[in-house]
């Protein structure tokens, strides 16, 4: 057991020299972070796709790369720890996933591509879990402005599948502010989808 903890230790501590190398354009650092933190992000992301349902057409793995990509892209993005990064990531797949669906329903509203869609069935099934997606995501925003705490409870543990330890190490803060803190931002949640 105390081999495993020293492992679990040295590998975060390996994680974290490589996120700030990343931070500061190492790019061999930031390529090898990924490939230790790819197990964790496949989690994340399968998480997150298994709260969306199939309303998208992405899966765990287009899900990983995509977020990855934007990771890079952002380039300013400085993370203290292997927690702080994936609590990261959990924004940013829920982003990807939000962005996905209103480019869908900007492209089906009038976009280049014609849609035809042979049972309506599924057509309808499809515009109910993106109205859903967005309708969640305004609710978020709301709750991000009255509480940014709350909402990034909500984020990390709804959308990141973090657990409350997890979530309290990132946010600096107790187990059981996190438990009130999710208690008090579902009952928001509920208000604003269900006025």
């Amino acid at each position: 057991m105390r081999a495993l903890r020293l492992d679990t230790s040295t590998r975060m501590s390996d994680i974290t020299s490589l996120l700030k190398a990343a931070a500061d354009g190492d790019r061999q650092a930031a390529d090898r972070a990924f490939a230790l933190l790819y197990a964790d992000l496949q989690r994340l992301a399968h998480s997150r796709m298994r709260r969306s349902g199939n309303v998208t057409m992405l899966d765990t793995t287009a899900l990983v790369h995509e977020s990855w990509l934007r990771f890079q892209r952002a380039g300013d993005a400085v993370f203290e720890d292997q927690q702080h990064f994936m609590g990261y990531a959990a924004r940013v797949m829920h982003s990807v996933v939000v962005d996905f669906v209103r480019t869908r329903r900007a492209a089906r509203h009038g976009g280049d591509v014609e849609h035809v869609t042979l049972d309506t069935a599924i057509g309808d099934s499809v515009s109910r879990h993106d109205d859903e997606i967005l309708r969640v995501d305004e609710a978020m925003q709301q709750l991000a402005m009255a509480d940014k705490r709350l909402h990034d409870v909500v984020e990390l543990r709804y959308f990141g599948g973090l657990s409350e330890a997890e979530i309290a190490a990132i946010l600096g803060v107790t187990e059981r502010t996190v438990q009130r803190d999710w208690q008090k931002a579902r009952l928001f949640l509920s208000s604003a989808l269900n006025p």
